[in-house]
């Protein structure tokens, strides 16, 4: 509880405590009248004042205007026990958002503990601490056991263990040695290490899931827009019904005082406390929620349209494979295999596709840089470089189409990389790549789900892309896609009419993350473009967590959806009670204060 939340709290109970005192005093009118005054005002002097002060700025129409006329009004009409419960409910109710709304904000404001306060980085073989926005990119940094990763790198000496919970939601330690990449905002565990870090802190993995959580809130869901403006125009709409129960019915039946009774319960009950805080806070919840799942949503807006995903489409590599290439076959035309891999290594060496860096890997030898000429990149296709005076393409089957090259293809199920000279076919490399141990479950459970197609796209051989789609059950497969292709695919799926969610990872995968009526990024390992691209952060890579978040989004729209159905009912039921004098102000206490926290209650459900 925060400073001023106990204050409120004591504020209450002084108000709670004066009021029962009180009701047991018996004096005459204007006595009893100044003596409920006092706790009147030790609990609402604020909700008045807030009244005033936003009626002098032109804010007229809000809760506290209602509050305020409501218990005003019951003073004027002698219920002054009345008009005291009514306001301490009220800040009863106030006091309980606004614990709810803490909680809520707990869960993503933890994530603001892999803030990293400070970095120690060598220069001129000097330790100095400094802060992690003045270490440049290429330094080295030293961390020790207890201390978080301040900046993305790669481990030079040392190995620990390293706790990522804070930003997968995964509990279990990754061991780290020379060579690893680390994330920022992880724990180093056991040992010192140093590490070159590979971005500034303002690009690094920390500080982008930071902007992330801290702008969430700005982009609201349809549901949470409508109910902004319908309490807009409800509150006057509502205050002029009251004026009118007021003093139209008593002009013809008479009796002013208890129609202007009437006319007050209407406006306690007609308070939409309990839509204005709870639909946000369902939402709020869904998303702190998600984020201790290693689930990242960059807004409301977006966990609304994940709940009504019908179509999945996933990119492979990377996505429902690890992108961990090996070379599994090197088949030479017209040369030995070693000769056949060098020349491969060297056209690939300037290019930091995981494909490149797999032949790169397996030819282990030093290439020498003076051997590569010209080196020219060709779309979705492959490479032209000039090695040792040669032109060597290395690519895909269109490549070779489009120099004319007589390939073929390979029995061995993988990716074929193809090497010509010219038009002069020297053979192929075949690399594999193995499917994530949850792949297979992730698909299963988006169907149990009720998702009603998942599809593939991946720029790799048509063969390759069936076997992986049918090892995993997925209803359609697209093979041999340029990045173009996807987003063409993706267009055609969403003129299907059905709301359409794409999971991707590389840079390439961008353009159809932000064509998709929903974009999922795998955050730990996916490209700088796609994480900012994509509307949700999938944290740990794992394609089954797409899953989780798909129930957390559905769980808090159903939430939501309760909580408007209820405080609709309750206060349209109350509402018409109150006009036809069958409801008195301890029913509308309830209608307003009492239905708001059960609201609140239910959506803080979202949070588990």
């Amino acid at each position: 509880m925060t400073r001023k939340q106990k204050k409120k709290l004591i504020r209450i109970i002084v108000a709670a405590v004066l009021l029962v005192t009180v009701s047991f005093l018996r004096f005459d009118n204007i006595i009893m009248l100044l003596l409920y005054i006092i706790p009147y005002l030790v609990v609402g002097w604020d909700v008045v004042f807030s009244a005033l002060r936003n009626i002098a700025h032109g804010q007229v129409f809000d809760e506290q205007f209602l509050m305020a006329l409501a218990t005003v009004g019951a003073f004027g009409t002698g219920e002054y026990r009345e008009a005291v419960a009514v306001m301490l409910f009220y800040q009863i109710g106030e006091l309980f958002q606004g614990i709810a709304v803490g909680k809520s904000r707990k869960s993503i404001a933890s994530l603001m503990d892999i803030r990293p306060d400070s970095a120690v980085v060598i220069r001129d073989g000097t330790e100095i601490k400094v802060s992690p926005e003045e270490v440049q990119k290429g330094e080295t940094i030293i961390v020790r056991p207890g201390e978080k990763i301040p900046l993305d790198g790669t481990v030079l000496t040392g190995s620990t263990t390293v706790n990522t919970a804070a930003l997968t939601g995964e509990s279990l330690p990754r061991d780290i040695t020379e060579g690893s990449k680390v994330i920022s905002g992880s724990v180093n565990l056991t040992g010192v290490i140093t590490v070159k870090t590979e971005s500034l802190y303002s690009e690094s993995t920390v500080a982008k899931i930071l902007d992330l959580v801290e702008n969430s809130s700005a982009k609201k869901a349809k549901t949470e827009n409508f109910i902004t403006r319908f309490a807009k125009y409800y509150t006057p709409c509502v205050v002029t019904a009251a004026l009118a129960l007021a003093f139209i019915p008593p002009l013809i039946v008479g009796n002013f005082g208890e129609w202007i009774q009437r006319a007050l319960i209407f406006l306690v009950v007609s308070c939409p406390c309990a839509l204005v805080i709870s639909v946000p806070l369902s939402f709020f919840s869904g998303i702190g929620g998600a984020s201790k799942r290693g689930v990242l949503i960059k807004g409301s807006n977006y966990l609304e349209v994940l709940s009504k995903v019908e179509t999945v489409v996933f990119d492979k590599t990377g996505t429902l494979t690890k992108g961990c290439f090996t070379v599994s076959a090197i088949h030479p035309e017209k040369s030995d295999e070693a000769e056949l891999l060098d020349v491969a290594a060297a056209a690939e060496s300037y290019s930091n596709h995981p494909i490149a860096e797999s032949i790169i890997a397996a030819h282990k030898g030093h290439i020498d840089p003076s051997r590569i000429g010209e080196v020219k990149e060709h779309a979705g296709m492959g490479i032209e470089a000039v090695i040792d005076g040669r032109t060597i393409f290395a690519g895909n089957s269109r490549l070779m189409d489009k120099v004319g090259a007589k390939w073929h293809n390979c029995h061995i199920n993988g990716t074929v990389i193809h090497i010509s000279e010219g038009s002069d076919y020297l053979g192929h490399i075949v690399i594999t790549d193995e499917v994530k141990p949850d792949s297979k479950d992730a698909i299963a459970a988006l169907k149990k789900l009720g998702i009603t197609k998942t599809v593939m796209l991946t720029g790799d051989r048509r063969e390759i892309g069936e076997a992986v789609g049918k090892e995993l059950g997925l209803d359609e497969i697209h093979a041999e896609l340029m990045p173009a292709d996807k987003v063409t695919a993706v267009e055609k799926l969403i003129s299907e009419n059905k709301t359409l969610a794409f999971v991707g990872d590389g840079i390439n995968d961008a353009p159809v993350l932000a064509r998709a009526d929903v974009g999922i990024a795998m955050g730990a390992m996916g490209s700088d473009a796609a994480i900012e691209a994509a509307d949700i952060v999938l944290m740990d890579d794992k394609p089954s967590k797409l899953a989780d978040a798909v129930k957390i989004a559905r769980k808090t729209m159903a939430i939501v959806r309760q909580n408007i159905i209820f405080a609709l009912a309750i206060k349209a039921a109350v509402l018409l009670l109150s006009a036809v004098g069958l409801a008195n102000m301890w029913i509308a206490i309830f209608a307003d204060v009492g239905v708001t926290i059960i609201a609140i209650l239910n959506a803080m459900r979202a949070m588990k």
